[in-house]
């Protein structure tokens, strides 16, 4: 066979040889690739005391508030206080000019005393009558006559007693005192003005200690909360947001007798001691309750807790390091734990964060661990590093 001929079929056994070793890195590369461990953090499952809560918010107010408004009108001559001012119940707060209730109490008196001595001649009259007639001397007409002088004097005293007791009264109220002991808020009218009765509000004092704290509650606390009432006092935290320090210790004092239908919601009220008086009347809190505590009870930190189509669950790390999908059934959250009331044990080990990368079932590396592979590898990847110059170069040159 020439030369010629035989050209083409050495390249085609040429292809025959090329073909395979072309197709063998292809091969290669569709394989599939194992997925590298999740990195993730994780922490251990507790048990602790927790306390069983009620968070709400509520507002202060005064546990006791009066308004102080003049009983009748007249110029106001005296101030006897200052803004903000604190004050004992009886204090004098107001005068009012007193002259012309002084003069209507005057004349009252004077009335009476005029009418006293009616009523007395009155009386001599009638008794002197009385035997006039007994001796055949007057009629009884005449003598009835007296009597009923005596009685309308009598009357008229009674009238003058009554006029005496109102212009007294009147006269006190030219003065005006604290009736509780508080705080005195602003000074509405100044001295030398001229005051309605009833109508001019003066100034208002809120009593500050004790002082009282309104909020609500669910609907479905209700029966809880009444059960702890029952048993005694119910422990009352109040705090202050956006403050560390202001944190008071009270009680619930009230319960409402109905829900309100319209938000499902009951309202309370606390009590407060506020002896150094850091709450203050319109101040918003948060105010919590305290139901009970509960010992020994299984915690995970809350940010483990995932919510899925099931419901809540949980990644155990399970003794191989891979990843479990746990369902659980969580309880109260407290200060950055929840409490499982099913679903775990303490000891057990939960992720917390990167779980995002978990794959159910998949293996994980908690972060700050290092693994060490096998081979040669291993000990020059995942292994640190000796400080020795011969195995330092050794590790490099493979």
């Amino acid at each position: 066979m020439t030369p010629l001929r035989q050209a083409p079929w050495l390249g085609l056994f040429m292809l025959l040889l090329i073909l395979p070793a072309c197709s063998s890195p292809k091969k290669e590369e569709g394989k599939p690739k194992s997925m590298p461990p999740a990195l993730v953090v994780t922490a251990a499952v507790k048990a602790q005391d927790v306390p069983i809560e009620i968070k709400t918010f509520g507002t202060m107010e005064a546990s006791e508030s009066v308004t102080i408004k003049p009983m009748l009108s007249g110029e106001l001559i005296t101030v006897g206080f200052k803004e903000g001012q604190d004050v004992e119940q009886g204090a004098l707060l107001f005068t009012i000019d007193p002259r012309p209730y002084q003069a209507a109490l005057n004349k009252a008196q004077a009335s009476q005393a005029r009418n006293r001595i009616l009523r007395e001649n009155a009386l001599r009259d009638y008794e002197r009558y009385s035997k006039l007639v007994k001796e055949g001397i007057v009629t009884q007409e005449q003598a009835e006559g007296y009597r009923t002088r005596a009685e309308t004097a009598e009357a008229d005293l009674a009238a003058d007693l009554a006029a005496v007791e109102s212009a007294k009264t009147q006269l006190s109220y030219c003065t005006i005192s604290a009736p509780i002991s508080g705080r005195l808020g602003v000074l509405t009218v100044d001295r030398g003005n001229v005051i309605k009765a009833n109508e001019t509000a003066l100034v208002t004092i809120n009593k500050l200690t004790p002082i009282n704290a309104t909020f609500t509650i669910p609907e479905r606390d209700l029966p809880a909360v009444k059960e702890r009432l029952a048993q005694g006092s119910l422990t009352l935290t109040a705090e202050v947001p956006g403050t560390t320090d202001v944190v008071e210790q009270g009680t619930v004092s009230f319960l409402d007798n109905a829900v309100d239908v319209s938000t499902g919601t009951i309202r309370l009220k606390g009590e407060f001691a506020n002896s150094q008086k850091r709450l203050w009347p319109g101040q918003f809190v948060t105010l919590i309750l305290t139901l009970e505590t509960r010992r020994g009870a299984v915690v995970v930190p809350t940010q483990a807790i995932l919510t899925g189509q099931k419901g809540p669950f949980v990644f155990v790390v399970t003794p191989e390091e891979s990843a479990e999908v746990r369902p659980v059934v969580s309880g109260t959250a407290y200060q950055g734990v929840t409490v499982i009331d099913k679903g775990l044990k303490p000891g057990e080990q939960v992720v917390v964060d990167g779980q995002m990368r978990v794959i159910p079932g998949g293996k994980i590396q908690i972060k700050g661990e290092k693994k060490a592979e096998k081979g040669g590898k291993g000990e020059g990847a995942g292994a640190p590093s000796s400080d020795k110059g011969p195995g330092k170069g050794e590790a490099a040159g493979r």
